[in-house]
């Protein structure tokens, strides 16, 4: 098994961004995933920890999200976004974060509540999971899911940080509980991740375009796919490593 692909979402529910390396730390997300978040008019957040999901902006209440593509330059502290619909949006996150609310108004679905205010999350990414985890995937399981599907789906709907190829459909699952090498980290399985309509929308148009949350039930019973992954030891993990389960 190898790694296949490795992505980050700097902003929750604003932007994939691709990655050829990554140092791993242990008991940590990814570095800089998730690390900011866009709540939404009337989100109830307390202090600057994490908060539960339904506070924010994110592909299942506005699929139009899901098309954003993100680049952050840790150097410049500068954040590239970009969109089908919009001009490109170049801003520092810290300092400017209502450039971020006016130019992704448009794309929040109407009849939901627009984007209020750009967070950072403190001590860990604002993933969903309370608990700081890695989310783990396989590409023979998005094969199997794509089956199911009746469509060819991007891997960008699922959000995932680690995607791994050469290991069974769903075979991922066997991994909760068990720990696992990534090239030089180790991770632990802790739960499968249980998912939402976000993934019904191709991150290239923002449209929802395929009943992906139906295709998880009919094959797994339940809509879960991948997993969350605790760091155990960090370390550098890049494209094509090895992966030992």
């Amino acid at each position: 098994m190898r790694v296949a692909a490795l992505w980050r979402h700097p902003i929750k529910g604003h932007g994939a961004e691709a990655l050829n390396r990554v140092r791993l730390e242990g008991g940590r997300t990814m570095p800089w995933d998730r690390h900011w978040a866009v709540a939404d008019e009337g989100a109830r957040i307390k202090g600057a920890g994490w908060a539960a999901c339904r506070n924010f902006g994110r592909g299942a209440k506005s699929p139009a999200l899901m098309a954003i593509g993100a680049e952050w330059d840790e150097e410049a502290r500068r954040m590239t976004l970009r969109h089908p619909d919009r001009p490109d949006l170049r801003f520092d996150p810290d300092a400017e974060g209502e450039r971020l609310i006016e130019w992704a108004r448009p794309l929040y679905a109407e009849g939901r509540p627009g984007p209020a205010a750009l967070i950072r999350a403190e001590g860990q990414g604002m993933t969903d999971a309370s608990m700081p985890t890695v989310s783990v995937h396989s590409t023979a399981s998005l094969a199997a899911l794509s089956e199911a599907a009746g469509r060819a789906l991007d891997p960008r709907r699922f959000r995932g940080n680690l995607w791994v190829d050469g290991a069974a459909a769903f075979g991922e699952d066997a991994w909760i509980g068990r720990r696992f090498r990534v090239g030089g980290a180790v991770l632990e399985g802790v739960e499968p991740i249980l998912r939402c309509r976000a993934t019904e929308a191709d991150p290239a148009t923002g449209r929802r375009d395929a009943d992906t949350m139906g295709a998880m039930r009919r094959l797994r019973g339940e809509a879960a796919f991948g997993i969350h992954a605790r760091v155990i030891h960090g370390g550098e993990v890049a494209m094509n490593d090895p992966v030992a389960a």
